[in-house]
């Protein structure tokens, strides 16, 4: 009797993870009609049998940094577009890591390809508890409005940040402010406005170093700049690797 009670317990712990993974699949490729087909593969491939214990929306979650920026194209994108895109990035990343106060990181967008991040602190563009734009940071942007400028099949998106110090409600306006002077300088200084997809205020959701700490709290108070490729640089860049 024990025997067969064991053999009832396998058979049903066996058939529920199989259960759970068919179910993750099918909610990945057909739930979510944005997502590119690189990314579908990746959650399949790289995460289905975390999901058993874990639940679909933990998984998704792990995607999330990435999918916040992208262009919608809803098709994979080859490696030789991928790398023709890769080395205009790159250009882009060494023109802006070359402005003082501008840190530079490469990251991923949604469709797996190179985008970058530059990050401006906060307390070299604006003073404290204020959202207008130092004399000083104009240099900066300036020369960051060219980068931009010289490549306008580049989308960009920009999110402020604050440290913890104050209310909630205080900070939320303050870094969507800070966002919004920059997003206007850049555009002031001839950026399209088409290239801005997103201007956003995160307040202090989103910590970098240890709100605990003054070096931490610096590094909070933040405007990062999103740039990642556009549904047109990636037809072009199709079309540039046929």
């Amino acid at each position: 009797m024990n025997s067969f009670t064991n053999f009832l317990k396998t058979f049903f712990m066996k058939t529920t993870k199989f259960i759970a993974i068919a179910l993750a699949a099918t909610f990945i490729m057909t739930g979510c009609s944005t997502m590119s087909k690189s990314l579908k593969g990746g959650l399949i491939g790289g995460g289905a049998g975390a999901l058993v214990g874990a639940g679909v929306g933990a998984l998704i979650g792990k995607s999330a940094t990435s999918a916040a920026i992208g262009a919608g194209i809803g098709t994979a994108v080859g490696a030789t577009t991928g790398a023709i895109i890769g080395k205009k990035m790159d250009k882009a990343a060494a023109a802006a890591a070359a402005i003082e106060g501008a840190k530079v990181d490469s990251i991923r967008d949604a469709n797996n390809l190179k985008a970058l991040k530059v990050t401006f602190d906060s307390g070299i563009l604006f003073q404290t508890g204020k959202s207008t734009l130092n004399v000083a940071s104009k240099d900066a942007l300036n020369k960051f409005s060219k980068i931009l400028k010289e490549n306008p099949t580049m989308d960009i998106a920009i999110m402020g940040h604050t440290d913890s110090t104050g209310k909630l409600e205080t900070n939320q306006r303050l870094s969507k402010e800070r966002a919004l002077s920059v997003a206007d300088y850049l555009a002031s200084q001839s950026v399209a406005q088409t290239q801005f997809k997103k201007v956003e205020g995160k307040d202090f959701s989103e910590p970098v170093g240890d709100n605990a700490t003054a070096a931490g709290r610096a590094a909070n108070r933040r405007v990062e700049v999103y740039m990642y490729a556009s549904e047109k640089m990636i037809t072009d860049a199709e079309a540039a690797a046929k």
